[in-house]
């Protein structure tokens, strides 16, 4: 069912999150701003959050564009002047060049396992090309989103008010509880760890910049947001290699310099990063170290794709949230004998029971 109904209940999901972390700006406009209008304080919230959108686009992509601009040249100069003395010996150019001179191109097609290889990729262009056709039905996707954003913005305090009374009257209570323990762990994580990644994107901005690196500025925004999942920006050091071979080529500078550069970068934004940014922004609030936070994103991703990893932290805050209210707890109960039960456990217990 979930495989069949996926393209439906993505735009949803998406909207739904959205919607959750946007709705403390929605009672900020409103309550603070006196509007009287919960849909009035929504339409400000939303042309604000397009206004900041369209401002930094309009400030970052013109320099952006430059620094692309700046690598194409590089690159076209790189290649313009490879001396392949610098590489490879004269031996090694010899064997390249009678491999190239050797290849066949109407040899390599007759083996079996290529036939059958461009007999598989041609049918995936074609549904490429017909997928990148179908852009209207990507604005319809896209429309109907900004709809569920919008209606779930204006009813989100009816829902937050009224969900428990879906929920059986004996489970009530637990259900407060382990619900009240995923609104604090998901607001904590994910203002938090927003907060975290634009430091560390402008960091990384600011060190490139710094070291003359091509796009720096991009790859340090880049970095930034795949911070947004723990560890994630050591995706970024491939290009980053890449681009020092850019600059290497533009400058004339030795490739280890620029590479060494790049990695002092890493080394001291990571380390800021872990010795002063996570432990004040962070702390412990979320209950879950970054490892557990990217086996509980690489988990259920691989089960339910995008909508896995959007729900990927409430269930697993869920799941440690009800282990350690129902299960971990469960023995206290059972040390109400005097004779055994510390001081301590008793308080525990009657708290517990209470």
């Amino acid at each position: 069912m979930l495989s069949r109904l996926y393209g439906v209940l993505l735009p949803f999901f998406v909207s739904f999150l959205f919607a959750y972390l946007l709705d403390p700006v929605v009672d900020f406009v409103q309550n603070k701003c006196k509007v009287r209008f919960r849909g009035l304080s929504v339409a400000i919230v939303l042309l604000l959050f397009v206004g900041l959108l369209t401002l930094s686009l309009y400030l970052i992509v013109p320099a952006i564009g430059r620094e692309v601009r700046s690598a194409a040249v590089g690159v076209e100069q790189y290649f313009a002047n490879f001396d392949a003395d610098k590489y490879f010996t004269p031996e090694q150019q010899e064997k390249i060049q009678e491999a190239l001179d050797g290849l066949n191109l109407e040899s390599v097609l007759s083996y079996p396992e290529v036939r059958d290889a461009l007999k598989n990729l041609v049918p995936k262009v074609a549904g490429w090309i017909t997928g990148g056709l179908s852009w209207l039905a990507e604005l319809v996707v896209i429309f109907i989103g900004l709809m569920y954003l919008i209606f779930l913005m204006i009813d989100f305090p009816n829902i937050r008010a009224n969900w428990s009374s879906y929920v059986p009257e004996k489970y009530r209570d637990q259900a407060r509880v382990l619900l009240h323990d995923v609104d604090r762990n998901m607001n904590a994580y994910f203002r938090g760890q927003g907060l975290v990644a634009l430091i560390v994107g402008i960091l990384f901005a600011i060190g490139f910049c710094i070291i003359g690196m091509p796009m720096g500025i991009a790859m340090g925004l880049i970095i930034g947001v795949l911070n947004l999942v723990p560890y994630m920006q050591a995706l970024g050091i491939p290009p980053c290699i890449l681009l020092c071979l850019v600059q290497s080529a533009q400058t004339g500078r030795p490739v280890w310099v620029t590479l060494l550069c790049m990695a002092l970068v890493f080394v001291v934004v990571q380390t800021l990063q872990d010795m002063v940014l996570t432990p004040k922004i962070m702390g412990k609030v979320t209950g879950m170290g970054p490892a557990a936070i990217l086996l509980s994103l690489s988990i259920w991703g691989a089960l339910f794709g995008v909508i896995g990893m959007i729900i990927a932290l409430p269930l697993t805050t869920l799941g440690i949230s009800y282990y350690k209210h129902y299960i971990a707890a469960k023995p206290v109960l059972e040390t109400d004998n005097p004779k055994t039960a510390t001081p301590t456990l008793k308080k525990r217990a009657q708290k517990i029971k209470a």
